[in-house]
C-alpha cells in the first residue's frame, strides 16, 4: 500500500485532514521533521478529529533519516510538485510508492527533487498556481489506491 509523505509540514490544519484521510484510507503517514508547529498542536488535534488516534503517523526526524529508511527499504519516492512532467492521471503507481508532499509554503528543496525517483503533478488551469496539500494528498492517494487495487472495502 502506498504511504503519503510530508516534508516539513507548516499548518497543522492540512497535517489534520491528512491525517484524517490516511486514517479513512488504511493509509501510513509520514512526517519528516521539523514540522511548523508541535506535532500536539491543538489545530492538529482538530481538524484530525477523533481520526487520529486511528492514523497511522510514523515521524522521521529529518529529512537524512527518511532518506536513509527509504534506501534501506528500496522503495519508490514520487514527489507530488507543481514542476512535475507527468500528470498523476499517466502515471502508473506502485503498492510500494512513498507519495511526497513538499511544505505548503515553499515546496521541498531542489536536494528533494534531485532525490525523487518520480515527479508528478496536478493538471490545473493555466493561471492557477496550486491546490491546498491536503486536497492534492486526497486526490493522488485516491487514483494510487484505484490503480493499485487498494481501495478499502466499502462497509455496507
Amino acid at each position: 500500500m502506498p504511504d503519503l509523505a510530508l516534508y516539513q509540514p507548516d499548518i497543522p490544519q492540512n497535517t489534520g485532514t491528512i491525517l484524517r484521510l490516511a486514517a479513512c484510507m488504511g493509509v501510513p503517514v509520514r512526517i519528516i521533521e521539523p514540522a511548523g508547529f508541535p506535532l500536539s498542536d491543538h489545530a492538529l488535534k482538530r481538524a484530525g478529529m477523533d481520526y487520529l488516534e486511528r492514523a497511522a503517523m510514523i515521524r522521521h526526524v529529518s529529512y537524512e533519516a527518511f532518506r536513509s529508511w527509504k534506501q534501506d527499504c528500496q522503495r519508490r519516492m514520487v514527489l507530488v510538485t507543481t514542476k512535475g512532467s507527468v500528470p498523476y492521471t499517466e502515471f502508473s503507481f506502485q503498492t510500494d510508492d512513498i507519495l511526497l508532499f513538499g511544505r505548503e509554503s515553499v515546496g521541498v528543496p531542489e536536494t528533494v527533487h534531485a532525490d525523487a525517483d518520480a515527479r508528478i503533478r496536478i493538471p490545473m488551469m493555466p493561471s492557477m498556481r496550486s491546490l491546498n496539500v491536503a486536497v492534492s494528498a486526497a486526490m493522488i492517494i485516491g487514483e494510487a489506491l484505484r490503480q493499485t487495487g487498494e481501495l478499502p472495502a466499502e462497509s455496507p
